[in-house]
């Protein structure tokens, strides 16, 4: 069984998602532009590492606050 995490929501294609499987974390990032990206990471660390280079505070529509928690979301995971 795998644990499912949301990190961020806003509609139906615009969402992030987190499995645990095991020692593997697969990252699902929809997008209303871009479509289904999957990714599989074998630690948090490395995980933490792409999320700083892929998202910006821009990116979000509650700005610098809204990056913040989906940033807190994935180190919770």
């Amino acid at each position: 069984m795998f644990e499912k995490h949301t990190v961020y929501k806003h509609d139906n294609y615009n969402m992030l998602t987190v499995e645990v499987q095991g020692k593997t974390l697969v990252v699902r990032e929809i997008s209303d532009q871009w479509g289904e990206d999957t990714r599989h990471f074998v630690s948090r660390p490395e995980m933490m590492d792409w999320a700083e280079k892929r998202f910006r505070p821009e990116d979000f529509p509650g700005g610098e606050e809204e990056f913040r928690r989906m940033m807190d979301t994935l180190r919770s995971i």
